[in-house]
């Protein structure tokens, strides 16, 4: 905030520079734009890529020494520091929390979830739903967990009411497998036009959770991801500890 009330003083002092020439103009317009992009990294990008940058500005800055430094390579030194962070909201369906294969850990992290979802913008959470038809007995999934859940329509396939109502219907990704190829497709075009960091939560660590976390990971390799051991829950006890550790194992951070 410092930064920015900064900008706005100089700035202020710079156009008002312009009009009484007594007053110099560029150095207060120079640091107006310092510390404003100090205050914004993404400012500082979108500032550098302008042609009124690039018209009245960029030879005074070549002029200063330490300006110059500030802003030379601007767009790659502010990688890691202008990261827009978002959350994905594993399949927290009724089925997996009091239904066909509900566990007490499962309805445990319900509330963490909830308030994990409250400290993120609406606009940066996206969730999966497990969805199968009718037919899931004869599938490949259902031959080898013969339970029939998250059977679309039916009450436990909805998301738990209380998470459902936290999150935007346009950013919930139906899927029938462990794995969302379009929620990964859509989120790795995001990543090619901004910097995005991930953060996982929700059902199962050992099925849905770590099968998501390695398809982001498989898909874009270079975004950080992250899950939450205190927003998810396995099969079991065991399994959620083993699914957490061949996250660790494959470079993706658990905290």
């Amino acid at each position: 905030m410092i930064f920015f009330i900064l900008g706005v003083f100089f700035l202020i002092l710079g156009a008002i520079g312009l009009a009484l020439p007594v007053i110099p103009q560029i150095p207060f317009l120079l640091l107006g734009v310092v510390f404003l992009s100090m205050a914004s990294k993404r400012f500082k990008n979108k500032l550098i890529s302008s042609e009124i940058y690039k018209k009245h500005l960029e030879q005074h800055v070549a002029k200063h020494k330490f300006i110059s430094k500030f802003f030379q390579n601007g767009k790659e030194t502010d990688e890691m520091s202008d990261i827009r962070k978002l959350l994905i909201v594993i399949d927290m369906q009724n089925d997996f929390i009091d239904g066909a294969l509900g566990t007490k850990e499962a309805e445990a992290i319900v509330g963490p979830v909830v308030e994990k979802i409250r400290s993120y913008p609406a606009e940066d959470v996206f969730a999966t739903m497990d969805t199968h038809g009718e037919n899931y007995l004869n599938t490949q999934e259902g031959k080898n967990l013969p339970v029939e859940h998250c059977i679309k329509g039916t009450d436990g396939w909805n998301i738990r009411k209380e998470i459902a109502e936290l999150l935007n219907k346009e950013r919930i990704y139906e899927k029938p497998v462990f794995g969302s190829l379009d929620l990964a497709k859509t989120l790795k075009d995001l990543s090619k036009k901004e910097n995005i960091e991930l953060e996982l939560v929700g059902l199962c660590t050992d099925i849905c959770v770590v099968s998501n976390a390695l398809l982001f990971k498989a898909f874009m390799p270079e975004v950080r991801i992250s899950v939450d051991p205190g927003c998810c829950a396995g099969v079991t006890p065991e399994s959620h500890e083993a699914a957490l550790n061949t996250m660790r194992a494959c470079q993706i951070a658990v905290e």
